[in-house]
């Protein structure tokens, strides 16, 4: 299957709902109760690293080994983002109201990312995986995900897009800075929950954040500091979403397989063991993460050759690679969505 072809779903061998019968599965295995012990002491652990590294920060004071402690700030900001992640997820918090507040407090005042923006695009992300008008996450702001995307290019996609699979790990340091911009941007829209709430604990990050920076640190040193710490941020962050769908079949157009093909066949489970549940949060069983968003994360590696399974009954196809296979995988991926720019500008202009 090529990456960009159109999704035609295997045959169903049962008859109703095939997510159903799965679903039933995962129940009567139990992975879908709660894990109140495993998130108080990820919670507990996560802001007890955020609140060491900013100790540290100010105890190192004006020196270059700042540097370091930007670096590791930059890893606990992606754990804080995977936290939210699955608060918003609703795999933490029974009640949505607990959520949307732990929500606010980690997105908004731990790390400068607008909650609320980032739960509606994720949330139509996971209606629509990997459709190419659909998914927001495949909107051609900056890289073009497929051929059709690049024949209409204009700007900046179209700029980048020769060479966007070389360019994507460098400007995926670009992304902790757009989280923040987007945050803010999303605060001149009216439909928008709680904007108050939002905007005031979004710039009280900023004002406490560049405060602290510019107060313990000199300007240029400062300016580094922010530099390191953000870069970074954002490639930790990009790495631990790009393995997920990124070389993945798109949708287009009409094509809507059912619900359990939809999910499977757009994403990509990344092997590793628990060094890879660690480090991408658990986002690395991805399939069992879109079948089941608000399963705790911890039960996603037990669910896996349950879904394994019954995909293989239904000639589903099961995509697990290694990580750097799934980034090898993106990357070309990206490079063929880029292929009708660059053959626009070899080809010679008749007159």
């Amino acid at each position: 299957m090529t990456p960009h072809a159109p999704v035609r779903p295997p045959p169903s061998k049962v008859s109703g709902s095939d997510f159903a019968g799965l679903a039933r599965e995962i129940a009567e295995a139990g992975l879908m109760r709660r894990r109140p012990g495993y998130y108080t002491a990820r919670i507990t652990t996560v802001a007890a690293l955020y609140a060491g590294g900013w100790t540290a920060f100010v105890l190192i004071g004006s020196s270059w080994w700042s540097l370091a402690v930007a670096a590791f700030l930059a890893m606990v900001f992606g754990q804080v983002a995977l936290l939210a992640h699955d608060v918003a997820h609703r795999q933490v918090f029974r009640l949505r109201k607990a959520s949307e507040r732990f929500g606010r407090i980690a997105g908004n005042a731990g790390i400068g990312m607008g909650y609320g923006w980032w739960q509606d695009k994720h949330t139509r992300h996971h209606a629509n995986p990997n459709h190419e008008t659909l998914d927001p996450d495949l909107i051609p702001d900056l890289l073009v995900w497929s051929k059709h995307q690049a024949r209409a290019a204009k700007g900046l996609p179209r700029l980048i897009g020769r060479a966007q699979a070389y360019l994507f790990f460098p400007l995926l340091t670009l992304e902790g800075f757009n989280l923040h911009v987007m945050g803010v941007r999303a605060l001149a829209n009216r439909s928008m929950k709680h904007r108050v709430q939002e905007g005031a604990l979004l710039f009280a990050h900023f004002g406490f954040y560049l405060g602290a920076l510019f107060l313990v640190l000199p300007p240029g040193m400062a300016i580094a500091f922010l530099a390191v710490h953000q870069c970074l941020f954002g490639l930790y962050l990009g790495s631990i979403f790009a393995p997920n769908h990124k070389g993945m079949p798109i949708l287009t157009g009409k094509d809507r397989p059912d619900f359990l093909r939809r999910q499977v066949l757009t994403s990509r489970n990344v092997r590793g063991g628990r060094i890879a549940d660690l480090a991408l949060g658990g986002l690395n069983h991805q399939i069992e993460h879109h079948l089941f968003p608000s399963m705790p994360t911890p039960q996603l590696r037990r669910a896996c050759p349950i879904v394994r399974r019954y995909c293989k009954e239904l000639d589903i196809p099961y995509i697990e690679t290694g990580l750097i296979a799934s980034y090898r995988q993106a990357l070309t991926s990206l490079h063929e969505a880029g292929a009708p720019i660059r053959d626009a500008r070899r080809s010679p202009i008749v007159v």
